[in-house]
């Protein structure tokens, strides 16, 4: 999968390092990945969640959420949203 926005990562975990480490993680495993349905996602990330066309990550034990929308065609995932679980209380998944 090609990864749009890494950037947004990079500033989120300057700001909470311990996020860092879980973040990269997911990165590199999501590049690996072929994911061509949401059921393709859900194979590798049994904990991911669907709201509308995002598709919410648990990262860090469930200490963060990031929030990315897939192009299943083009094999590309966008991020949209990266934060603590108060920060996603506070926003409208379907509109990040």
């Amino acid at each position: 999968m090609r990864i749009l926005a890494k950037s947004t990562l990079r500033k989120f975990w300057q700001r909470h390092p311990d996020a860092e480490q879980p973040l990269l993680a997911w990165y590199r495993e999501v590049e690996k990945a072929n994911w061509g349905t949401p059921a393709k996602v859900k194979e590798m990330y049994r904990s991911a969640s669907f709201v509308g066309d995002r598709v919410v990550f648990n990262i860090k034990g469930n200490d963060y959420r990031l929030v990315v929308r897939i192009n299943y065609p083009y094999r590309v995932v966008l991020i949209r949203f990266i934060g603590t679980h108060e920060q996603y209380d506070a926003v409208d998944v379907r509109g990040v």
